[in-house]
């Protein structure tokens, strides 16, 4: 899941990403409502985390602007809890509105749920064989074994089981699972696909289609 954090206090900013990338999350960071627009303007973000009170181009503006496109779910956020800012905040666009200070938990909560009404829809549980990945609970079982998947891994496996069955490429696997940070010419898909391959176990349950990417083929019966 890709995430736009929007938040010009840079302490805040590092610790809500730090904190969100330790659930797996892939995030952006911008720290002015215009390098945010600009941001969304080349990259499909799941949900966008924006901070009202910004820099450069208000938080106000921004929201207005996503909204218009309807290109990714927005969370505001905002010093104010009061019922006045949170409506006004739906009506500009808004998904979803939290009050700071937050709990963390809560946040990653928001984050979530608004990422599953961005996607299509899709079983809470997914699974593939003897492969059950609960996006909810951060879990993956096979064969009613508990498997401790990295947080990269755990991405990759989601986005696989997702596509069910179809071919996605290392590109999108990168997009997704991976932040802005990422080299485009990295090995990190490869090597992170080979580590899960070894964590999954036999039988394979992760097909490499040449020159396509990489899909979750039917495994073998045993």
């Amino acid at each position: 899941m890709r995430v736009l954090l929007v938040e010009d206090e840079q302490p805040l900013a590092g610790y809500i990403a730090l904190g969100l990338r330790r659930q797996g999350l892939a995030v952006d960071l911008a720290h002015d409502g215009r390098v945010a627009l600009d941001k969304c303007a080349v990259t499909p973000y799941d949900v966008v985390v924006l901070d009202r009170d910004l820099p450069g181009v208000h938080g106000d503006a921004v929201c207005r602007e996503l909204a218009r496109q309807g290109a990714a779910r927005v969370l505001m956020l905002t010093a104010s809890d009061a019922v006045e800012d949170r409506v006004t905040g739906l009506t500009l666009g808004a998904d979803d509105y939290l009050g700071k200070p937050f709990a963390f938990t809560e946040l990653v909560a928001r984050v979530l749920a608004l990422a599953r009404r961005s996607a299509p829809a899709r079983p809470p549980v997914l699974r593939a064989a003897d492969v059950a990945l609960d996006p909810a609970r951060r879990t993956v079982e096979r064969a009613g074994r508990m498997l401790h998947l990295a947080p990269k891994e755990f991405g990759v496996l989601e986005q696989l089981l997702a596509a069910d069955g179809d071919v996605v490429s290392a590109e999108t696997l990168l997009d997704k699972v991976w932040d802005e940070h990422a080299d485009p010419f990295t090995n990190a898909v490869r090597i992170t696909v080979g580590t899960l391959r070894r964590k999954l176990g036999e039988p394979p349950l992760i097909e490499t289609v040449t020159g396509a990417g990489y899909r979750i083929g039917p495994c073998p019966s045993g």
